[in-house]
């Protein structure tokens, strides 16, 4: 069973034998551990690393994700600059393996979704064929994380293990993933966000057989709000 704890690291109950944990934290001891690499978008606190030339601009502005508003788009549209974002991000995912990961995940495959036209499928699955050789380069497997309507593209043309999926079962949409990676599919429901009981979702032959139930901010235990379920 999975846990996911990119709000803070702590001990996994003794049923998980998979976490997800951000880059910057190390690995969980004697779980399979995944590293979390926002790889098309800035991380939070972390816009001033970037060049200049490498953040998305529309009318001379740097495009940031409505959704998450202190996440500025990576430009993919060239050649050149994806190179140059691999170059950014090629050190950590060699930290992630050095730290003792067992794969890595990168975040925001879509972003071309969000780019109005400024960006292309095509522009984010080149850039994720030079992360995923990176990941693999160094040891690791690497995951798609979410985009389920790019599963099959992302898997063959650039070369992804696994999925990382964010509520794929709250909206119908596991069967993307599962039949690309079969089981290699991880799903992360949201209590918030549950359109029917997470016992029944676990009940459900169309859900991933590693899903878990965690709060929105996947806070840690100690905070009020932590929530933590897994199936059977």
């Amino acid at each position: 069973m999975p846990d996911y704890q990119l709000g803070g690291a702590y001990r996994p109950a003794p049923e998980v034998g998979v976490v997800g944990r951000d880059r910057n934290a190390e690995p969980a001891s004697g779980a399979y551990s995944i590293c979390y690499v926002n790889g098309f978008q800035t991380q939070p606190g972390e816009l001033d690393i970037w060049p200049d030339e490498l953040l998305l601009r529309r009318d001379g502005d740097v495009v940031f994700d409505p959704d998450w508003p202190d996440e500025a788009l990576l430009d993919t549209s060239t050649a050149e600059r994806r190179e140059k974002i691999a170059d950014t991000v090629t050190p950590w995912i060699v930290g992630c393996a050095d730290a003792g990961f067992d794969a890595v995940e990168f975040d925001n495959l879509d972003s071309y979704s969000r780019s109005e036209g400024g960006l292309a499928l095509d522009d984010n699955l080149a850039l994720a064929a030079l992360l995923v050789d990176a990941a693999h380069v160094a040891g690791l497997a690497a995951g798609q994380k979410n985009a389920a309507e790019d599963a099959a593209l992302l898997h063959e043309r650039a070369g992804f293990d696994f999925a990382v999926t964010e509520e794929c079962a709250a909206y119908a949409e596991c069967g993307a993933y599962t039949a690309v990676y079969g089981d290699h599919v991880i799903d992360i429901e949201y209590t918030d966000e549950l359109p029917r009981s997470f016992a029944e979702m676990c009940d459900d032959d169309s859900s991933p057989a590693s899903m878990v139930l965690r709060d929105r901010d996947l806070v840690t235990p100690d905070d009020d709000a932590y929530a933590f379920e897994t199936c059977g």
